[in-house]
């Protein structure tokens, strides 16, 4: 049976195969970027961001736009920054009526350096706390606490 070396592997004949070169070590895992809400902001102006479905599926439910979201992060307010997701908790304000504004939470992820993902956007129960990271994953899947809404029309909608 072939012997193994670091660097090479043993072939189904049992013959050593030719090793690459030297054994490399382990790249070091990249240390989180640190951007803040004023960095991504002219990303967003320019154009350069994309909303994932969960936020599409959210403005839907919850009666909110792309605009509404995009209007959020160009003036709303950073909460928090989950610097190991690499992606922050916007707070912002969506005008119902001249006297009323509906709070709304967007998550950006910022892993990309001149682009911005729109990870979610949701209108909170308590705006001005903070999500946990592991409420924030709770959010981020699939909303199985609320039920589905289906809606017919009839003949007296049109």
């Amino acid at each position: 049976m072939g012997r193994r070396t670091p660097g090479s592997e043993t072939t189904p004949d049992a013959t050593p195969a030719p090793s690459s070169g030297p054994a490399r070590e382990p790249t070091p895992r990249r240390a989180p970027r640190r951007r803040v809400l004023t960095d991504l902001q002219p990303h967003v102006k320019e154009g350069r961001y994309r909303l994932g479905r969960h936020a599409v599926r959210h403005a839907a439910s919850e009666g909110f736009t792309e605009r509404d979201v995009v209007a959020t992060i160009l003036h709303g307010r950073e909460l928090v920054r989950y610097l190991e997701d690499e992606r922050l908790l916007v707070l912002g304000w969506i005008p119902a009526s001249r006297d009323v504004k509906v709070p709304l939470h967007v998550v950006l992820e910022f892993a990309k350096p001149r682009f911005v993902d729109v990870v979610t956007a949701f209108i909170p129960r308590d705006p001005h706390r903070a999500p946990s990271r592991a409420r924030l994953a709770e959010v981020l899947r699939y909303d199985r606490h609320e039920p589905d809404v289906e809606r017919t029309g009839g003949s007296g909608n049109r």
